[in-house]
């Protein structure tokens, strides 16, 4: 660290010893060519002369002036090389307060958002790259918080939109009850059952909402099962009856017996609310929404249909991005946040698995692989989904 500022160090001391040297030079100059020199006479004829001015006799200032100057020569003529090197020294100094503002202005620049990178000179240059290494410290520092506030607030969004998929069950069977008095019993009993179901779920999300400071999109943690597959679609598409019929749309499923994985069922539950829940906003009124699943190879593939407007080729990669709704005409209640896919998305990927979209005049498809999980006879090394 010493020898970063040995160049400063160096030169300090060389024009310390310049000014010195030009001190004497210049004292020397002065005392040999004017004082002993030219001026010899009238210097001390002036000094005398000064001496009998103020009431002195010329023998009494002749006599203070041999006493006095003559004899202490020596001290006079160092007391003018100082007085030289101090005025020499003090125009040197502008060169180090030229140092200070030069620094100044690199600290201005780390307090700025200048891109430029700070450049000082050449005797700076450690200084220099300490603030170069600051600025880039401090600029790296408020993209990771800024980087963590917008985190944070999808986060809010995110949790907000999870809010509505349990919320408008409730209300939609609720709905049912209130309009049907007449209802079987068994029925009634059916739709109470789901409506309590989801007024549950509805207070885990209220729950995961508020503990959003300790939760992390980037970082969240499978509590992983053995999920029997089908029937979860199963029990999802019974609970999607309600929202079906709210919207003019009638829901089908497909599905294999026994398809197992392993997972976190809440989640992978999301996933699949979400992807329906989008294939509701997206119909045509009096279509049908198809969901199918069935076993190839080691994985599982669930393919969720709708018809509806098809998505363009080029966005159909984009669905999957944040804040991204296919139809921007659609408001925040009908076409969601934007964020439902995505998350759909990164559940998957955490499960090592994979999503797509497909989207022709005839369908939307959205298309979930999930490793399967076969019984230890048929069990594979190394399958890829």
């Amino acid at each position: 660290m010493k020898n970063k500022y040995r160049r400063l160090k160096w030169k300090m001391m060389l024009q310390t010893m310049g000014i010195m040297m030009m001190s004497l030079v210049v004292g020397k100059m002065i005392i040999t060519l004017i004082l002993d020199g030219l001026f010899q006479g009238k210097l001390s004829n002036l000094i005398i002369g000064i001496l009998m001015k103020m009431n002195l006799s010329q023998a009494e200032a002749d006599v203070i002036y041999q006493n006095v100057f003559r004899a202490n020569r020596d001290v006079f003529q160092w007391i003018g090389f100082m007085l030289l090197f101090l005025v020499g020294y003090y125009a040197a100094l502008s060169k180090t307060a030229n140092y200070l503002k030069n620094i100044g202005d690199g600290i201005d620049n780390v307090l700025s958002n200048s891109k430029q990178p700070i450049e000082l000179e050449t005797e700076l240059e450690p200084i220099a790259e300490k603030l170069n290494t600051m600025k880039m410290t401090l600029a790296r520092k408020e993209r990771m918080a800024q980087e963590s506030e917008q985190r944070k607030n999808d986060l809010v969004v995110y949790l907000a939109h999870d809010l509505k998929t349990p919320l408008t069950s409730v209300i939609a069977y609720l709905s049912m009850l209130d309009e049907k008095p007449d209802m079987p019993p068994e029925e009634r009993k059916k739709y109470i059952h789901i409506a309590h179901t989801k007024a549950i779920r509805l207070s885990e999300l209220i729950s995961e909402f508020f503990e959003i400071t300790k939760f992390n999109l980037q970082n969240i943690r499978l509590e992983k099962e053995t999920i029997n597959l089908s029937l979860m679609l199963e029990q999802i598409m019974d609970e999607f009856y309600a929202v079906f019929a709210d919207n003019n749309l009638t829901g089908n499923i497909y599905t294999e017996e026994d398809l197992m994985v392993e997972g976190d069922p809440d989640k992978l539950a999301r996933v699949f609310d979400n992807l329906l829940r989008n294939a509701v906003a997206y119909s045509y009124r009096g279509t049908n929404i198809d969901v199918r699943a069935y076993g190839e190879g080691v994985a599982v593939v669930i393919v969720f249909s709708n018809q509806g407007e098809p998505i363009p080729k080029q966005k159909l990669q984009t669905v999957f991005e944040k804040f991204y709704r296919a139809d921007n005409s659609r408001s925040s209640q009908t076409g969601g946040a934007g964020l439902g896919l995505s998350v759909a998305k990164e559940i998957v990927e955490l499960h090592e698995g994979t999503i797509e979209a497909f989207s022709d005049i005839q369908s939307t498809r959205f298309v979930v692989r999930l490793k399967r999980l076969l019984p230890k006879g048929q069990r594979q090394s190394g399958g890829v989904i």
